[in-house]
């Protein structure tokens, strides 16, 4: 995809983009925090995670990253998948979907609508594997901020799920 009146280019992403995606991650964890969201990924940047770098290289090994690039940096990444985290709470569909695993952006690239962006890629990606689902969860902490922002994307909240004391949050949008 090339969005030349807002500069945004997404391209398939890759294990090289390990460090810049890491980066995105850090700067939202240091986002969250300085918001007083500890809660929702943590307090521990990701690239100081112990699984934290071999999780960033499994997303861009094992499933079908995008990496939204501005005048060719790397600003926002998404994840797709066939499938919930077999190891999560979220029982698999019952039909063919496509699920999203990550969606980030770097912080200095925020309002650029650099997800909006992903998302409308995602359903694209979705619609031309023939799958009629996507799917994702989030945090559904913070007074649901998150869940709406999916809502304004076209997803409808479907259940809700607890990883520990972590509140979560899965919505579903037909492709067609």
């Amino acid at each position: 995809m090339d969005d030349t009146t807002s500069g945004i280019q997404i391209r398939r992403g890759g294990p090289a983009d390990a460090p810049a995606v890491l980066d995105m991650l850090d700067s939202a964890v240091l986002w969250m925090n300085d918001r007083g969201n500890t809660e929702q990924w943590g307090t521990t940047p990701f690239s100081e995670l112990p699984q934290g770098p071999e999780l960033v290289d499994r997303y861009l090994t094992e499933n079908l990253p995008y990496i939204a690039e501005v005048d060719g940096t790397p600003a926002a990444t998404l994840v797709l998948d066939s499938g919930p985290n077999p190891k999560s709470p979220i029982a698999p569909a019952k039909e063919p979907e496509r699920y999203v695993r990550l969606l980030v952006t770097h912080r200095r690239f925020a309002g650029q609508e650099l997800g909006s962006a992903l998302l409308a890629h995602a359903v694209e990606e979705t619609r031309r594997a023939g799958v009629g689902l996507l799917r994702v969860d989030c945090w559904a902490g913070g007074g649901g901020e998150l869940v709406a922002y999916y809502e304004r994307h076209g997803f409808t909240s479907t259940e809700t799920f607890l990883a520990g004391t972590w509140p979560g949050q899965v919505l579903a949008q037909r492709v067609g």
